[in-house]
């Protein structure tokens, strides 16, 4: 399989899905490995959770946070 055609199949969904499966049997791991958590994994992320009240610091780091 060339190059080009590895990175296709790991980025384009549809093309993945066009491929025979002896040609994704050859596919690599995605170096970036797993790309989906669980609904378990993603309940546990606390990032998404509304903020009440924030903040911008100023003293040698940027960015708003959660109070």
């Amino acid at each position: 399989m060339k190059t080009v055609d590895i990175i296709r199949a790991w980025t384009d969904p549809e093309y993945r899905s066009s491929l025979h499966p002896d040609q994704l049997a050859q596919l690599p791991d995605h170096p970036a490995g797993a790309v989906e958590l669980s609904d378990a994994d993603l309940e546990s992320v606390v990032g998404g959770m509304p903020c009440t009240k924030t903040t911008y610091s100023t003293n040698n780091t940027l960015g708003w946070r959660c109070l």
